[in-house]
């Protein structure tokens, strides 16, 4: 099992941050722990004197038994911290509370003892934890006198020793934990763990909750000899897939720390990539250039693409291995390894690179690749709110099936998915139901998937700088929309009103029927909009309109009116993009004559 083995292996690599606490990080938890979150911290001295308790909000980790981190109904306690109903005595029902201070006391009492837990013992023996909490606020009792937050997690500090604090940021005592579970456990039966390929104890119990939405979801379920799952198939449920004790422990523990502090959660789903050496990767779902200044050419962002692979080739040599991993789950207590597979660095930061260098296109800022975020929901999302504040929302179901068709296209290379060009394509074809951050970013996000399905499905290269001459008809009718939008603006403009241009109104029509949605336009500019254009302005669109109708000539008269392709929005976007530099270039110029 690759994952496992890879899990383990990053642990074992990782060992000198175990039990380690770094401010906003998850920490990564010792052999015979989990990452738990209490809401009560009890304070007392060597002696096992109460001194305080006190609410806290923090996760860390705790020592647990094989039995007690899968505990559900049945009472199983935990070796240190645990819940208020095992902590406290209750007279109704004692056996929580006897079964933790049994527990502790065979830790105490043993040659792995640490003087934190013996004062706990101590303390706990006394059975004051319960009136303690209540004089303290924190226990909350119902009419019948039970304890109504009873599963509320007890930690512990202890005062006035060598080494005063937390017990979750004792390493000795962590330590001496994992080293007494583990010889507790050494005296079981043997068997060959499938991980290491040693002989060695094996679990029943390997953890749950590796991905916090899903708290109670396994990778690896407990053998199931009830139903007997695995008859026909094997003779035992020991051959379907063992695992030793310690190696669960560290992959487990290994994977809940990498998705805590890597993992991308789309939905239910959640995608976590890392290397094993601890070094820094790239994440998968953002763009590979990630730099604050866009380029605002095509040399200029080719180079920055080669500077940040040479950048990241010089932390991530070519035998450096990336692991790339997506979980759901498919029920509330399995969790499905939805995607699963291993690089060389050196390929891994070629096919972003790859990714990036085809999929890109203009926005505001420069040149960039868009969020793969982005397009999906700009292809499958809906606008809801009103004007400006207004956002796109998506299925999360949807937005995870659909993430992850991307990131496999983008790691394996493989064609951008026909279906997702064409939703964007289509949603592109009304931008005035759009405001107007939203329009933007979906023509950047629309004309970079063009660009890169036309790449990778016909080995085309399509420019991002205007092609006056370009040999296809969509591109032409795509830059004649762009030339009408711009006379209605410059005249709404002049005249102080913002509102819809007439050619966006009927972008629906033009796109379906262009030639006969052009005279329409154009015949309500003539009586409406030429008239108030300089003379100066006027010759210059009659000209680029002349100039886009020539080129348009050259195509049979027969597919003059046709729908037109999604490359029309590529001449769209282009040609208002010249426009906007012609008129940059133009202020810039009026700058400098006034200095």
């Amino acid at each position: 099992m690759g994952l496992m083995q890879k899990a383990v292996e990053t642990y074992d690599k990782m060992s000198h941050l175990v039990g380690k606490e770094i401010e906003g990080k998850e920490t990564l938890a010792p052999i015979g722990h989990i990452i738990a979150k209490p809401t009560i911290l009890i304070t007392i001295d060597s002696d096992g004197n109460f001194i305080s308790a006190a609410a806290v909000d923090k996760k860390i980790p705790i020592p647990v038994t094989e039995e007690s981190s899968g505990r559900t109904s049945a009472p199983v306690a935990h070796c240190l911290c645990d819940q208020i109903g095992y902590v406290c005595c209750d007279n109704s029902d004692p056996e929580k509370n006897n079964l933790y201070i049994a527990q502790l006391e065979e830790w105490a009492e043993s040659e792995y003892a640490h003087p934190k837990v013996k004062a706990i013992l101590k303390y706990v023996k006394t059975r004051t934890a319960k009136q303690d909490l209540l004089s303290c606020g924190l226990l909350k009792i119902d009419d019948q006198g039970k304890i109504k937050n009873e599963k509320d997690l007890i930690c512990w500090s202890v005062l006035d020793l060598e080494s005063p604090g937390p017990v979750w940021t004792d390493n000795n005592l962590q330590e001496l934990f994992s080293e007494f579970y583990l010889s507790k456990i050494s005296k079981k039966e043997k068997s060959l763990c499938m991980i290491s390929g040693e002989e060695t104890v094996c679990t029943q119990q390997n953890l749950k909750g590796i991905f916090s939405l899903n708290g109670n979801a396994k990778i690896i379920s407990a053998n199931d000899k009830a139903n007997f799952t695995f008859r026909g198939r094997f003779l035992n449920d020991n051959e379907a897939f063992e695992i030793g004790y310690e190696q669960s422990q560290k992959g487990h523990n290994a994977l809940k720390w990498l998705i805590a502090n890597q993992g991308v959660p789309v939905g239910s789903r959640v995608f976590v990539c890392w290397n094993p050496d601890g070094l820094q990767v790239p994440q998968i779902h953002l763009p590979f250039l990630q730099a604050e200044n866009k380029p605002n050419e095509p040399s200029d962002y080719k180079r920055q693409l080669f500077e940040t692979l040479q950048l990241c080739k010089s932390t991530l040599t070519p035998d450096k291995d990336v692991i790339v991993a997506a979980f759901d789950a498919a029920t509330t207590g399995r969790l499905s390894i939805a995607y699963y597979s291993e690089f060389k660095s050196e390929d891994f930061l070629g096919r972003l690179e790859y990714w990036d260098e085809s999929c890109c296109w203009f926005n505001r800022f420069g040149i960039s690749s868009p969020y793969l975020s982005s397009i999906v929901k700009y292809a499958f999302g809906i606008q809801r709110g009103d004007g400006e504040k207004a956002k796109i929302e998506i299925d999360d179901k949807l937005e995870k099936q659909l993430m992850q068709r991307l990131i496999f296209c983008r790691l394996e290379k493989q064609i951008f998915p026909r279906d997702i060009m064409l939703a964007l394509f289509n949603k592109s074809k009304n931008l005035q139901i759009y405001n107007k951050s939203n329009r933007t970013n979906l023509l950047f996000t629309a004309c970079a998937a063009i660009k890169k399905y036309h790449h990778d499905k016909f080995k085309e290269e399509w420019e991002m700088s205007l092609e006056r001459d370009k040999k296809d008809r969509s591109y032409q009718f795509g830059r004649l929309l762009a030339v009408l939008e711009k006379i209605e603006t410059d005249v709404l403009k002049d005249r102080g009103e913002d509102r819809e241009t007439s050619a966006i109104r009927l972008q629906p029509a033009f796109v379906q029927r262009p030639a006969q949605t052009e005279k329409i336009i154009i015949e309500g500019l003539k009586k409406a909009y030429y008239p108030r254009l300089s003379a100066g302005r006027k010759a210059y669109y009659e000209s680029l309109i002349g100039e886009i109708q020539e080129n348009l000539s050259q195509f049979p008269d027969e597919s003059f009116n046709k729908p037109l392709t999604e490359t029309y929005l590529l001449g769209y976007y282009l040609q208002k993009n010249d426009f906007y530099k012609k008129n940059e270039t133009k202020n810039n110029t009026e700058v400098n004559e006034n200095e």
